[in-house]
């Protein structure tokens, strides 16, 4: 069983916040990047890997490429999972990465979300993919650092 320490929804991916104060109170050595466009763009990569603390490596799957290796993983190596979406969350859980906990830290406001917490906007695909997370017994909430509580999703979304 890979050793998955959080994962992570975040618009963003990975920045200072995630590459730094989440990996540090983690412990994690390994970052995953679940994200098909990330996977394809070595640019957004090297950006990326800029905000990451020494010491901790980072790999760029694509959502199916994680589904099929992440339990290949080493059990030294202590992964924090990131994706974009909570459709990518929810891909990854139907595909049987053993996902059981998702901290929510960004989805920004675009045209037709609703915004339901300070640094989280949902639609209607969002809500149901949360709502289906809930159902196969992922717990989501909401939590942009270590130090601050953390809120239930299912309560946002009520």
């Amino acid at each position: 069983m890979p050793n998955i320490l959080m994962t992570r929804i975040d618009n963003r991916l990975v920045h200072g916040q995630v590459g730094v104060t989440w990996t540090n109170t983690l412990g994690a050595n390994l970052v995953v990047v679940a994200n098909d466009d990330a996977a394809a763009d070595p640019v957004q990569q090297n950006l990326m890997d800029m905000v990451v603390a020494d010491g901790v490596q980072t790999r760029y799957f694509t959502l199916q490429k994680t589904i099929d290796v992440i339990h290949k993983a080493a059990d030294r190596q202590k992964i924090f999972l990131v994706c974009k979406t909570p459709q990518d969350v929810l891909t990854l859980v139907r595909g049987g990465v053993p996902i059981t906990f998702v901290n929510v830290g960004n989805m920004h406001f675009a045209a037709g979300k609703r915004q339901i917490h300070k640094t989280v906007s949902v639609d209607d695909d969002d809500i149901a993919a949360f709502r289906e997370l809930a159902a196969l017994g992922v717990a989501c909430e909401v939590r942009r650092v270590p130090d601050e509580a953390g809120e239930a999703i299912g309560k946002l979304l009520a």
